[in-house]
């Protein structure tokens, strides 16, 4: 996919004047960087001393160890898989080869890469994602948990590797901040891990090669920071590395002036990129997860650094944990709600560990929980780690007494029954800054659960790059459970990370079991949805009216994967087994609208749910199409039976 010359002059008309200046400033900087890089000073004398405290190590539970070195063992046999591509090269990866399209990037200089072109680079995010080192730190926490020299022997190889393949400011991984950023926070756990192997000093502080590439990576993340529209997760990865760094390899004369200015601008993004309810401004779940990653990590190199936190980075991480606990459902797993594409700030866990599980484990043992937080019972590697980093602090806020339904500044109600019923209703603002780069079109959408199965689902997101048609209609209006007017979309799309007209939504009411909203997406009319759960009947009623002239409606209804689907009229039977236990439900459907099921079509898109990034698999979509008229609303009641 490349860029036009209108999504410049889109993109161009969304950034202010500050901005702009600055973008202009980081031309001129790379053009005076290709002509003259800037060199690395020499070192003397350095040395890692952000080890782990004694015991540390001892503490991981045995069941986390065990999925952990399950999962390293495979790695050195060179088995992985990113984002649905299962790959058995990684013994000796080719660092700038893309196996989904067979494609490999071009060499020269970093800022002369056209990585939006699938054509000229491949599926950027397949080469990116093991660049991002983050198997190298499952690959050092085995050898912590083991002391089998195997594992740090491979990650030195590897590391030797990919720092001869990508010298500074050549190729496709010196072009994105974010890269940088997780990849310094893979480098400090990579180092921290292999304390103890003989080896560890000669690979990172008693090594030029390896303190040319810190230095480098951390006088990038000096120089090109994102600004302005674009400071949203990637800002906080950036800040988050440069942090981690330039603690635990504080090794050059800029490092106490790096260590000062990322904390400075991680304590004002992080801010800025949470709202006081502590959700995460993009409205993107799986970004809370990862800036929620980011800044416990941070918080933890800085503890262990000795560096003075700002009480306000504690405060944030603490709302974002308590607003994670409030949102999920009764099997941990949070909304699936705008994009995602499987991003992390650390790994030290092996498959089978639930993410979001673990993120509250670490809560607690950082925060505390509270009563009404959910019970975790699985366990992780990270919780321990990060645990015997961070300095216990008396939080400075009242937390909330009761579990939070309702968060009024991101326009999220969560409505919880019996039988585990848990619907999430969106009424908030279409996405974070003025391109909104990881909203969908999913005003007044619902998401609704029954003992963690999707039934009403929100299906995903599957790309960002290459394949344009399907990144439209993931994050399409009608790629989510709501009303469609004139085949348009409530906000208008200026490309694939850019949103040019954001349909302005207002909830109108956000008690007990009932929750209304409205939106002004479709100029000329006005979309307004009731939802009320009544819980003793295990029934919910959804009522969709449009205030304006008569227009062509189409009402959708994505369910998830394992539901099957009989449709007769405008009644739907759904069925689905939970725990070898057979559910089913009946979805009365507005009988103004004429309804038709569509599975797995591709021309167009149409009834497909994306578990993760680059993965998707069909999935029942029920489409009613008819006319409003402005006085008759449009009635769906979903009746869940034993």
């Amino acid at each position: 996919m490349t860029m036009s010359v209108g999504w410049y002059l889109r993109r161009l008309s969304r950034m202010g004047p500050q901005e702009v200046a600055g973008r202009v400033a980081d031309t001129v900087r790379r053009r005076r960087w290709r002509a003259t890089p800037p060199d690395c000073p020499n070192v003397t004398g350095a040395r890692f001393t952000a080890v782990l405290p004694a015991g540390t190590i001892a503490a991981v539970p045995p069941d986390a160890a065990k999925r952990l070195v399950a999962e390293a063992d495979l790695l050195m046999d060179g088995h992985a898989e990113f984002f649905g591509v299962v790959r058995d090269d990684l013994a000796d990866p080719d660092w700038w080869f893309d196996p989904k399209t067979g494609r490999r990037a071009p060499e020269g200089y970093a800022f002369d890469v056209p990585y939006r072109s699938e054509d000229a680079v491949g599926d950027i995010k397949q080469i990116w994602e093991p660049s991002r080192h983050q198997y190298l730190t499952q690959l050092a926490a085995a050898y912590a948990l083991t002391g089998d020299e195997r594992y740090a022997e491979r990650v030195a190889e590897h590391l030797r590797s990919w720092w001869e393949a990508n010298p500074p400011l050549r190729g496709v991984h010196w072009l994105s901040g974010i890269e940088l950023g997780i990849r310094l926070m893979s480098w400090v756990w990579v180092r921290r891990l292999l304390e103890g192997w003989p080896g560890a000093a000669a690979l990172f502080e008693d090594n030029p090669v390896a303190r040319n590439q810190i230095w480098h990576h951390q006088r990038w993340l000096a120089a090109f920071p994102s600004r302005g529209s674009s400071a949203n997760n990637h800002v906080i990865a950036e800040d988050a590395g440069q942090l981690a760094a330039a603690c635990a390899f504080d090794w050059f004369p800029e490092s106490a002036r790096w260590r000062t200015g990322a904390l400075r601008s991680l304590e004002r993004q992080l801010r800025a990129n949470t709202y006081l309810s502590g959700l995460n401004r993009e409205l993107a779940t799986e970004y809370h997860g990862l800036v929620l990653e980011l800044g416990l990590a941070a918080l933890a190199e800085a503890d262990a650094a000795g560096v003075q936190v700002p009480a306000t980075v504690r405060l944030v991480l603490l709302r974002m944990t308590d607003a994670l606990a409030a949102v999920v459902d009764n099997r941990l797993r949070p909304p699936r709600q705008g994009d995602a594409d499987d991003g992390h700030g650390l790994i030290v866990d092996g498959a089978g560990t639930d993410r979001w599980g673990s993120l509250l484990a670490t809560g607690d043992a950082v925060f505390g929980r509270l009563d009404w937080w959910p019970t975790v019972t699985g366990t992780d590697v990270r919780t321990p780690l990060l645990a015997a980093l961070v300095k216990p602090a008396e939080p400075s806020v009242t937390r909330p007494a009761s579990r939070p339904t309702h968060f009024a500044d991101a326009g999220m109600t969560i409505l919880r029954g019996p039988e585990e019923i848990w619907v999430r209703c969106d009424g908030g603002p279409h996405g974070f800054l003025s391109i909104a780069a990881h909203a969908h079109a999913d005003a007044l959408s619902v998401e609704v659960r029954h003992d963690g199965v999707d039934v009403l689902a929100d299906p995903g997101t599957y790309c960002y790059h290459g394949q344009p048609e399907w990144r439209q209609y993931f994050r399409s209006t009608l790629g989510h459970n709501t009303l469609q007017l004139d085949g348009a979309d409530q906000s208008v799309s200026g490309g694939p990370f850019l949103w040019t007209r954001h349909a302005q939504s207002r909830v109108l009411t956000a008690e007990g079991a009932r929750w209304s909203a409205e939106h002004d997406g479709y100029q000329g009319s006005v979309h307004r949805r009731q939802v009320e759960l009544a819980a003793d009947e295990q029934e919910l009623r959804i009522v969709d009216e449009v205030d304006g002239p008569r227009r062509e409606a189409r009402l959708a209804f994505h369910l998830g994967p394992a539901i099957t689907a009989e449709l007769a009229g405008n009644q739907a039977r759904l069925t689905w087994t939970r725990d070898g236990e057979d559910r089913s439900a009946v979805l009365d459907l507005p009988a103004q609208l004429s309804w038709q099921a569509h599975r797995g079509e591709t021309e167009p898109p149409l009834g497909w749910y994306s578990e993760g990034f680059g993965r998707k698999e069909p999935a029942t979509t029920l489409i009613g199409t008819g006319t409003t008229d402005g006085t008759e609303g449009f009635t769906t009641v979903l009746r869940f039976r034993g």
